[in-house]
């Protein structure tokens, strides 16, 4: 029995989750999370065998937690099951460690499959996922969009900027001092050549990095 952790701040998707999980008779889900902190700390606590984890969460999205566990508790190999079919998400969640890539359109056999192939050491990887990573390749670095030259911590205060969180919000959710996340803010704006963080909101939006 392969034992998970699985991480959603919606209660409703994890229990469709769960059951898809479980409804396979070789997975049992040990703990549950709805906010990246408690992702982390539920990692910690139960050691499971697997993690299914969201990137878009509370707090710590599930590219930081992904970051704190390869730290931390790195034998505990990761799905990220999220919304987003963008390239740079793909590119970032390997970037960060993720073992395996699969959006929450996917079938939910495909669900069961990626748990038991990250869980045996291989990795998981949708079609589009795979030509993203491979496309990479092939172009170097000379094929970094805009979004995906930014550091992982621009683009988290990138993200939180744009779903409305002030400067101090976002100094505690990432342990940083409110001085370095002007800073982050000031680079963002050269970066993006924009000027406020009304345009910043709605570059995140239409480059499809936050979900309304």
């Amino acid at each position: 029995m392969i034992k998970v952790l699985l991480a959603d701040d919606h209660s409703i998707v994890r229990e469709g989750l769960r059951k898809v999980l479980e409804d396979s008779n070789e997975i049992k889900v040990i703990a549950e999370a709805s906010d990246g902190e408690e992702a982390f700390d539920q990692a910690m606590k139960n050691k499971p065998d697997a993690a299914v984890i969201d990137i878009s969460m509370p707090g710590m999205d599930g590219l930081e937690v992904m970051s704190r566990m390869n730290a931390y508790c790195p034998e505990i190999p990761v799905l990220i099951l999220t919304m987003h079919e963008e390239d740079q998400y793909v590119i970032r969640a390997i970037e960060a460690g993720a073992m395996g890539y699969l959006t929450k359109q996917s079938a939910p056999e495909e669900l069961v499959a990626a748990v038991k192939k990250i869980y045996s050491g291989g990795r998981y990887l949708t079609e589009k996922a795979s030509e993203a990573l491979a496309l990479r390749v092939i172009r170097g670095d000379q094929s970094k969009s805009l979004t995906e030259s930014l550091s992982m911590r621009e683009l988290q205060v990138l993200r939180k900027l744009a779903l409305g969180s002030t400067n101090r919000e976002i100094a505690i959710s990432y342990n940083i001092s409110v001085k370095t996340v002007d800073t982050y803010r000031s680079r963002l704006l050269k970066k993006l050549n924009l000027r406020n963080n009304a345009e910043l909101s709605r570059f995140a939006i239409q480059n499809k990095l936050v979900e309304l």
